[in-house]
């Protein structure tokens, strides 16, 4: 005898999330079992590469979790991954330093035109 599946949500098209599979319970039945979307690992803004020591969880699954799983405790942890934050890091001290050097090369040009004038 040939059992006939009826789905268990009143969604009977074949979409993304209505996928399903056929399962035999304790009890001799086939019934459908539907399917959860993959998780995913979240990914860095700048690069693109995954991030490592973050849950991969569905968005609705996510808002649901602790904030030690969603995060890593560093500055941009959960958005940026390492070596983009000391990409960025690198950079912004770089910037100050020279900064510091523009005002120093600035004063001693000064320093050189009073000298001169003086002279």
């Amino acid at each position: 005898m040939v059992q006939r599946l009826t789905y268990r949500r009143r969604l009977s098209y074949n979409t993304k999330s209505n996928r399903r599979r056929v399962v035999r319970t304790p009890g001799g039945k086939l019934v459908y079992q539907y399917l959860k979307k993959p998780k995913k690992i979240p990914r860095c803004g700048q690069c693109k590469d995954k991030l490592r020591g973050i849950q991969p969880a569905r968005p609705m699954e996510r808002s649901r979790m602790c904030r030690r799983k969603k995060t890593v405790k560093r500055v941009y942890g959960g958005v940026l991954c390492h070596k983009c934050v000391k990409e960025r890091i690198v950079r912004a001290f770089l910037i100050e330093e020279q900064k510091i050097v523009y005002k120093v090369m600035k004063a001693q040009q000064a320093s050189a035109k009073t000298k001169k004038a003086e002279k």
